[in-house]
């Protein structure tokens, strides 16, 4: 596939008019078909450890590659959004995206399925190539609102991923939830190629100057640096309880399978339907004010999850107010940093979220062993004292 084999006109960033509908849901779709990737793993993680005969200790290092993969790929990855073509880069990586996912049905043991997760990583990064590009083309007084409307697609294949893996999984096995990831994929990048227009760069610098350009930014934007550190600790607590729910679940109270911890996928949906919501409230009254009502919201779930680890219910009701508080937070972020640099918008977005997702490789990791000896109660008060950090950064950047 060449960008040259479509007659679409190519579109300039920044346009004065809000992009098509059509577009807004492509590229939503896109971006949630792309994110997806990183979470089919998470609801059969118990059916890999099986198959394999591991511990849940290394299995749970299976989703932290998945997000030290995304996070470094961020990094890597995000000069060539701003440097070339979007659609051409989109295409690229998508097409390795659903190779990497083929490969990882095919592995022949866990180390080789570990390489297919960090490889999934890397490429899954396709789905913030889908979200620059939905900002750059709405105008500005709107961008919070079309930013969280594409995002509800990004969130919806983050969360609904978890469903369709827990099901497939337990009905089909583990290995028919990346084929069938691999194909979906396949198919996005067709229509991307037949609809998507080219999207023109907003820079000519070289990649190498665009990589070193990201250390500036940093160091340049004060409001930057303290989205990045207030959303990677509320993903702390997100990561953490997402890729330890399966282990949770299927011990005591509970006993239950991978169905239902995927089912678990439904009551976080409903946050992803918040994000247009709390885009246009960032628009209107501020983005800092939605990112310090979100950590609250995790902070106490987080709490109730500790305080009462034996009610499924409370579990319930926690996950729906979490992920409102951590997807909020995430768009009012999202509309902080779109609006420091029209040219750099792909490298703030990869400072952004490769940050949020080096919190969410933490949180794996540290939940994975949390959780072998204080199950849900860990898990609890480890993404409560992060909702807690993250209030206090917000509370010294109101300062």
């Amino acid at each position: 596939m060449t960008t040259t084999a479509t007659p679409l006109p190519a579109v300039r960033p920044s346009a004065a008019a809000a992009p098509a509908p059509f577009l807004v849901v492509l590229l939503a779709a896109g971006a949630g078909l792309s994110a997806a990737s990183l979470y089919y793993n998470q609801p059969i993680l118990g059916a890999i450890a099986h198959d394999f005969g591991a511990s849940p200790t290394a299995t749970g290092w299976l989703p932290t590659l998945t997000q030290v993969g995304y996070a470094i790929g961020l990094l890597l990855f995000a000069p060539l959004g701003d440097r070339f073509d979007l659609r051409r880069v989109i295409l690229t990586k998508g097409a390795a995206l659903s190779a990497a996912l083929l490969f990882a049905a095919l592995a022949p043991s866990l180390g080789a399925l570990a390489v297919a997760s960090l490889a999934i990583g890397l490429l899954a990064t396709t789905a913030q190539d889908f979200v620059p590009a939905v900002a750059a083309l709405a105008p500005p007084h709107a961008r919070g609102k079309t930013v969280g409307t594409a995002m509800t697609g990004l969130l919806l294949g983050i969360l609904l991923s978890r469903v369709a893996s827990g099901a497939v999984g337990e009905h089909l096995g583990w290995r028919a939830v990346y084929m069938g990831a691999s194909a979906l994929v396949a198919g996005l990048m067709t229509v991307v190629w037949l609809r998507l227009p080219r999207m023109m760069p907003s820079t000519s610098a070289s990649y190498g100057s665009l990589l070193g350009s990201t250390l500036t930014l940093v160091r340049q934007h004060a409001p930057l640096r303290r989205a990045a550190l207030a959303q990677a600790l509320l993903a702390v607590a997100f990561s953490g309880f997402w890729s330890t729910l399966a282990i949770v679940l299927s011990k005591e109270p509970f006993h239950l399978g991978s169905t239902v911890a995927g089912a678990f996928g439904l009551a976080g949906a409903i946050g992803a339907f918040a994000a247009p919501v709390a885009g246009a409230i960032a628009d209107k009254k501020g983005p800092p004010a939605v990112v310090r009502v979100g950590a609250l919201l995790v902070f106490v779930a987080f709490l109730a999850m500790a305080l009462v680890p034996r009610s499924l219910g409370v579990l319930l009701i926690a996950t729906v107010v979490f992920d409102l508080g951590v997807h909020a937070s995430l768009i009012a972020h999202q509309s902080i940093v779109y609006g420091l640099d029209a040219a750099a918008r792909s490298r703030l977005n990869a400072i952004l979220m490769s940050t949020m997702f080096a919190g969410m490789a933490i949180g794996s990791a540290v939940a994975s062993r949390i959780v072998e000896s204080w199950g849900l109660v860990g898990v609890g008060l480890l993404g409560a004292t992060a909702a807690v950090v993250a209030i206090v950064v917000r509370g010294v950047r109101a300062r």
